[in-house]
C-alpha cells in the first residue's frame, strides 16, 4: 500500500540587516537603476556577524516545527541542504540538532546548490517511505554574503541570506507528493563555482589572494542552460505523470533573478499558474530559495487544500530538480 507523503508545516528566517540595491550599486560601482533592470532586485538580507548558516537554519527549522505542532523531540531526521556550511565538518544538520534540541533525529547535510531542497524533499519521502511514522525536518540555509566579490558586478548584485524549513511526513489519502524528477549535468559544472577551500585547492594564502574563495557564475552561460534545458524537463516531468500545464495552480521557482524567471514561466508555459516571488525583498538565497517562497506563499494564505503545486530549482552542478504535489497542511 502506497504511503501518502508530503508537508505538514513550513518555516523560514531571514537575517535582520537589509541590504538595499542602492547600498550594494555603491559597493559595486553600478547605478541601481541597472541593478533593478537587470534583476529586479531592490533588497537583500545579509547575516550578521554573529550568524552563520547554521543558526539560520536552526531558526527556521524551529519556526517549521513550532507552526507543525509539534516539538524538536518528533523528529526523526535532519536533512540540511547547504553549499555554505559552517565549516568543511561537521555537518550542519548536526549544529542544528544541538541547537534545537533534536536528539531523536538523525543528522546528515547534503549539497545540490540550488536545486537542494527539492532533493532533500525526494529523500525525506523515501525515509517516511520506509519508515511511515517518521517525521523529516528538510531545511535548505546559505550565506552568500560572505563569499562575493564586491568587483564581481554579475555576482554581488544577487545574493543574500536566508534558510527555509518544510516538516515531511504521512498525509492524508489523495495529497503530498505526486512525483519528483532530479537531473544533472556534470558536464556542465564549470557555470558555478567557488574554486578554492576544498582538496584540490586547500585554502592558503595564494587562493585567497587570488580570490579562490569567491562565488563565481558565467551568468549568459547559466541562463541559456536554464532556458534550454528546464522547458524541455518540465514538459517531459508533466508528461510522465499524466499532468497538463493547465492543471498546475502554483509554481514555487527558485529565484535567480526576475528577467530569467518571467520569461521562464513563460517559456515553460505556466503563465496562467500563479508563479510566487521573493526575489524583490531577498534576492537569491540560494538552495533556500524555494522553501522561503514556498513559506511566504503558506503563510500568505495562498495555497489551499487540494491545490496542485510545482516547486522548481536549478542551479550549480549543474542540477535541476523537479516536485509536483497536491497541497496539503493536515497529517494522515
Amino acid at each position: 500500500m502506497r504511503t501518502e507523503i508530503g508537508i505538514l508545516a513550513t518555516g523560514s528566517y531571514l537575517p535582520k540587516e537589509v541590504m538595499s540595491s542602492a547600498e550594494i550599486a555603491d559597493r559595486v560601482g553600478v547605478e541601481v537603476e541597472w541593478i533593478l533592470r537587470k534583476t529586479m532586485i531592490a533588497e537583500r538580507r545579509f547575516a550578521g556577524p554573529d550568524e552563520a548558516t547554521s543558526d539560520l537554519a536552526a531558526k527556521a527549522g524551529a519556526d517549521a516545527i513550532d507552526r507543525g505542532g509539534l516539538t524538536a523531540e518528533d523528529i526523526d531526521f535532519i536533512i540540511v541542504s547547504t553549499s555554505t556550511p559552517d565549516s568543511p565538518q561537521p555537518p550542519v544538520a548536526c549544529l542544528v540538532q544541538a541547537q534545537i534540541g533534536a536528539w531523536n533525529a538523525a543528522c546528515f547535510d547534503i549539497n545540490v546548490v540550488c536545486s537542494g531542497f527539492v532533493y532533500a524533499l525526494e529523500l525525506a519521502r523515501s525515509l517516511v517511505e520506509t519508515k511511515p511514522a517518521a517525521r523529516v525536518l528538510v531545511i535548505a540555509a546559505d550565506v552568500y554574503s560572505r563569499s562575493l566579490d564586491f568587483g564581481d558586478r554579475r555576482t554581488a548584485v544577487l545574493l543574500g541570506d536566508g534558510a527555509g524549513a518544510a516538516v515531511v511526513g504521512r498525509v492524508p489519502a489523495g495529497y503530498g507528493i505526486i512525483a519528483t524528477h532530479l537531473a544533472s549535468r556534470g558536464d556542465q559544472q564549470q557555470l558555478i563555482r567557488v574554486e578554492a577551500g576544498g582538496s584540490r585547492f586547500p585554502a592558503s594564502h595564494e587562493t585567497v589572494d587570488s580570490g579562490g574563495h569567491y562565488f563565481r557564475m558565467d551568468g549568459r552561460d547559466v541562463r541559456d542552460f536554464v532556458m534550454e534545458n528546464v522547458p524541455i524537463a518540465v514538459g517531459k516531468f508533466f508528461a510522465e505523470n499524466g499532468i497538463s500545464h493547465s492543471e498546475v495552480a502554483h509554481v514555487v521557482p527558485h529565484q535567480p533573478n526576475g528577467v530569467l524567471l518571467g520569461e521562464l514561466i513563460e517559456r515553460v508555459g505556466l503563465g496562467h499558474a500563479r508563479t510566487h516571488r521573493t526575489l524583490e525583498r531577498y534576492g537569491n538565497v540560494g538552495s533556500a530559495s524555494v522553501p522561503v517562497t514556498l513559506d511566504d506563499a503558506n503563510r500568505a494564505g495562498a495555497l489551499h487544500t487540494g491545490d496542485l503545486v510545482l516547486l522548481t530549482a536549478f542551479g550549480g552542478g549543474m542540477s535541476m530538480g523537479h516536485c509536483l504535489m497536491r497541497w496539503t497542511a493536515d497529517r494522515a
